[in-house]
């Protein structure tokens, strides 16, 4: 089973048993919450990416990408050799660099949702690498015959997560929403499954990349 925006938005009319207005204009939102609430439990390999930027001479800021959520590496490449900066919490990063001193940046945290903060501050520019984790466009962004990865490889927490949305919208009775919820969980659990082992498989071979790196 797989859903386009046309057949996802007719499953959660079939199933909630509704068609008035009121309910169907509502759609889209139920399906962005679901979505939104399926990328906060799981980080799935489908939202990988790279990308690579420079961090100049005497500025500790570096922008995100724009469709950033969360961040997994970051690294300076000097002459194909990658040196991994540790994450840190805003509050070290901000004790850390409270001197003058400018050196090749070792730490690195989340500043606000458009910037990195690094530490030292830069003594030179440096070529860096940002492995992240990105949110994908949503079904509702485009047409109905549209798909995305969530709606042809994970149908379920995507349908059963919409429906809880819809639900309780509707106000409908706290068994219905509970059991509606669970089967969005149980679906949710099979995703982490699912992620986990081809996250391990694409871990191993990273690391296997990242051995050959001198």
């Amino acid at each position: 089973m797989s859903f386009t925006l046309g057949t996802l938005k007719t499953a959660i009319q079939d199933y909630l048993e509704v068609s008035e207005s009121t309910f169907t204009t509502q759609l889209p939102t139920f399906i962005k919450e679901a979505e939104d609430r399926i990328f906060s439990f799981v980080q799935l390999p489908e939202q990988r990416k790279n990308v690579q930027g420079t961090v100049t001479t005497g500025n500790r800021f570096l922008a995100t990408p724009t469709d950033f959520y969360s961040p997994m590496s970051l690294a300076i490449i000097s002459s194909d050799t990658y040196d991994y900066l540790d994450f840190k919490h805003p509050s070290f990063i901000k004790e850390y660099s409270s001197g003058t001193t400018r050196a090749t940046p070792k730490y690195y945290s989340l500043f606000d949702d458009t910037a990195f903060e690094v530490s030292p501050i830069p003594d030179a520019d440096y070529t860096v690498e940002l492995h992240y984790l990105h949110k994908p466009v949503s079904l509702t962004n485009g047409s109905d015959s549209g798909t995305t990865f969530l709606s042809t490889d994970y149908p379920d927490a995507l349908l059963y997560g919409s429906l809880v949305e819809g639900a309780i919208f509707l106000k409908e009775p706290t068994d219905v929403v509970t059991q509606l919820e669970a089967r969005f969980k149980e679906a949710v659990a099979r995703m982490k499954n699912i992620s986990e082992g081809r996250g391990t498989r694409d871990e191993y071979r990273y690391d296997s990349v990242r051995s050959n790196v001198s």
